[in-house]
């Protein structure tokens, strides 16, 4: 069975990790359906229906993006908000249509990881900045995993270091 790939980035062509993984993605598509929100809906508006009948296709679900401000872009908040609704994904006659669902973020990082943690910069884990994504999809039943997270990018952008993310990511699939 595929797994989807929902990425999430608001400024792909300027990307190197994000585009670089979708670029190696792309070449097995019998193994992946990449899905790319902001190429889907250029102004915004989310068809929430058809992303709701989209989950509901595939058993394992990335949600790949890059971490701004300590957090997800805004159309991943919306995302969420606009799809996971009420008697869709979650309440009493919803049928929790996520449920048993592997789901798992896929996460670049500019920062390096040593910098996450309590004797680093950012004072807090990524596990921790990462965990309101965990409650929600524990909320609608689905069977969130840990995310991956290739960090660094912003203080390397070798070729070598990011061929090292595309092999360490699709490991990561390949496990999921």
């Amino acid at each position: 069975m595929k797994t989807l790939i929902v990425v999430i980035h608001p400024n792909f062509e300027a990307s190197q990790m994000n585009k670089r993984w979708v670029h190696e993605l792309k070449k097995q598509p019998d193994l992946y359906e990449v899905h790319d929100l902001h190429q889907l809906y250029p102004d915004g508006k989310i068809d929430s229906v058809a992303e709701q009948q989209l989950m509901e296709k595939y058993d394992k679900i990335v949600f790949q993006f890059p971490f701004y401000w300590f957090n997800c872009p805004p159309f991943f908040k919306q995302w969420l908000d606009e799809v996971l609704t009420y008697g869709w994904a979650y309440g009493k006659k919803s049928g929790y249509r996520l449920a048993g669902k592997k789901i798992a973020l896929a996460i670049s990082a500019g920062i390096d990881e040593q910098e996450y943690g309590a004797s680093g910069k950012y004072k807090y884990p990524m596990e921790q900045l990462t965990s309101p994504f965990e409650i929600t999809f524990d909320y609608v039943k689905a069977d969130y995993q840990m995310p991956f997270v290739f960090y660094g990018i912003e203080n390397d952008s070798s070729p070598e270091w990011i061929e090292q993310g595309v092999a360490d990511y699709l490991r990561f699939l390949e496990q999921f």
